[in-house]
């Protein structure tokens, strides 16, 4: 099969590799697309280390993938779970299910996971193995695209359930990335009153705006049409004085973190959700934080969400399509991610279409 091989930073190649050979646990699927995430950008550019022994290659990149099965392991296949033409996601963080944490309901935390495109083989490829507890299978409603969506979507479906938004409530969405486009119209079911999406780029505000935000902020651009020099200012006349009761950061800027902290008022959650670097440090207002019983979260991966994702996927409670930004042939993957990192044509979700 064809397959991108990462080796260390700027250094990837496609070439002729062996097809995967499954096990009995196994489900080999054909890739059909597969998203580009920041993290794949990080770990090309060297940003980030892959997490194998020595944090480099041979690896093939990308988690976000769906596909169709082409064979199936003897243990999936004695319980009838899954045959040849299914059409399927697979979630890339498999779990052991078997160490203490897991055990404990938060495999998300496993002990002894592998990821697929971290730390073993992924999507950036013809085709791709999977254990096979953690493929889905997709309703008929969900493309082969829409498909690649189900990681991100699960994702940003468990963080907001730790955000917990009320009825009525107002919630303040940080980052209008792929992720936090999602969180917003997730979070817009769940019946929030008033959502604020603050984000530094403008074409992404116009894209929040589609989906339905109701109020958009660019506190970076002076002279962008949703410029906003105080957030909490904004805020405040929004809540006749008040807060907003719910804030959730799909950024990894720690001013925005900070900025969270500061426009939530008494009783309100707020969920940590983009990844900072490894130094940095949040300032947190902690008298004032206990005086006003907030909760603060943190969220990572996507335990036990994946039936909701695709589900919402399938009856557009959450609508993909506006986010795909373009569209590559497997051949192109190093300029779609250097597009990508220099943002060149307003990426949100680039696709790898094999």
């Amino acid at each position: 099969m064809k397959a991108h091989v990462f080796y260390e930073p700027l250094k990837m190649e496609l070439k002729d590799v062996d097809d995967p050979k499954i096990g009995p646990d196994d489900v080999l699927v054909r890739v059909k697309a597969c998203g580009i995430c920041g993290s794949d950008v990080a770990y090309y550019f060297g940003a980030s280390s892959l997490e194998t022994p020595d944090g480099k290659g041979p690896c093939v990149l990308g988690h976000e993938f769906s596909g169709e099965v082409v064979e199936v392991g003897d243990v999936p296949a004695s319980l009838g779970l899954f045959a040849p033409g299914d059409r399927v996601t697979a979630d890339p963080v498999q779990y052991c299910n078997a160490c203490e944490v897991c055990k404990r309901g938060h495999p998300n935390l496993c002990e002894n996971k592998a990821v697929l495109g971290v730390s073993t083989d992924g999507g950036f490829a013809e085709l791709c193995k999977s254990h096979y507890t953690g493929v889905h299978k997709l309703p008929e409603a969900v493309s082969f695209e829409a498909g690649a969506f189900c990681e991100p979507t699960a994702c940003a479906t468990y963080g907001v359930e730790n955000l917990d938004v009320q009825l009525g409530n107002t919630v303040v969405v940080f980052g209008a990335g792929p992720i936090g486009l999602i969180m917003l119209q997730l979070i817009k079911a769940a019946g929030a009153g008033s959502t604020v999406v603050v984000e530094t780029l403008d074409y992404r505000l116009e894209v929040a705006k589609k989906l339905g935000a109701g109020v958009v902020l660019n506190p970076a651009e002076s002279d962008s049409p949703h410029y906003c020099a105080d957030v909490k200012a904004k805020i405040e006349e929004m809540t006749d004085g008040g807060f907003a009761e719910r804030a959730i950061c799909a950024t990894s800027a720690v001013e925005a973190m900070e900025l969270a902290m500061e426009v939530t008022g008494r009783a309100s959650t707020i969920v940590f959700f983009g990844l900072p670097g490894d130094e940095d440090r949040l300032a947190v207002p902690v008298l004032d934080s206990i005086l006003w019983d907030k909760t603060v979260r943190f969220s990572w991966l996507a335990p036990n969400t994946w039936p909701t994702a695709i589900q919402a996927i399938a009856t557009g409670l959450v609508d993909v399509k506006p986010l795909i930004s373009a569209k590559h042939a497997l051949a192109d993957l190093i300029p779609a991610l250097e597009a990508v990192k220099e943002r060149k044509n307003e990426p949100l979700k680039d696709l790898v279409v094999p």
